[in-house]
């Protein structure tokens, strides 16, 4: 069992130099200079605007020096080459993990240790404990709520992609967007 520990802020060390480099500056624009460590970001668009595309250009240059997991419960990892082949050369820093269980996820998160993780969509992760299917209100929100407690506890930025509704909203409940950090 982990016990909460209080510490002053002023033995807290944060500084821009905490912020790991996307290699694409308008993205690193907008995360305010970078990725930070623990941080939970939703990356929302209508579909086929190009959310995993993105993505996966992000995941290409960070594992040019760190490790990067990719999780898709949309696409295969077949799927996922094709589009990766068009994109040129990738280091074997990128994994990849076809899976919608977020009990498998853990572990696999927890046994392989990534710098970073890209989950590929939240509308179709699965926490087994709740009832109901993929995409409904509160498997997104409790899925959510998963992969941030996750991101935070072990100091992993996990990035979701979310899809939008034709009225423009994230698909989802609207909390979503607020147990986000960016």
């Amino acid at each position: 069992m982990n016990e909460a520990k209080v510490v002053p802020i002023t033995d807290v060390s944060a500084d821009d130099d905490t912020r790991n480099k996307t290699g694409i500056k308008e993205l690193d624009r907008v995360l305010g200079g970078g990725i930070v460590p623990g941080s939970l970001v939703l990356v929302g668009g209508d579909p086929g605007i190009g959310k995993s595309t993105l993505l996966l250009q992000v995941c290409q240059r960070m594992a040019k020096q760190q490790k990067i997991l990719y999780i898709s419960g949309e696409e295969s990892l077949k799927q996922i080459k094709l589009r990766a082949n068009r994109m040129g050369q990738f280091s074997d820093n990128l994994s990849l993990l076809s899976e919608t269980s977020l009990d498998i996820i853990e572990s696999v998160i927890l046994e392989t240790k990534p710098d970073a993780v890209v989950i590929d969509s939240i509308q179709t992760m699965v926490r087994e404990d709740i009832g109901s299917a993929p995409g409904s209100v509160s498997q997104v929100r409790e899925s959510t709520n998963f992969l941030m407690q996750l991101a935070k506890g072990n100091t992993i930025p996990i990035f979701i992609v979310g899809h939008v509704t034709k009225e423009g909203v994230v698909a989802g409940p609207r909390v979503l967007e607020h147990m986000v950090d960016t």
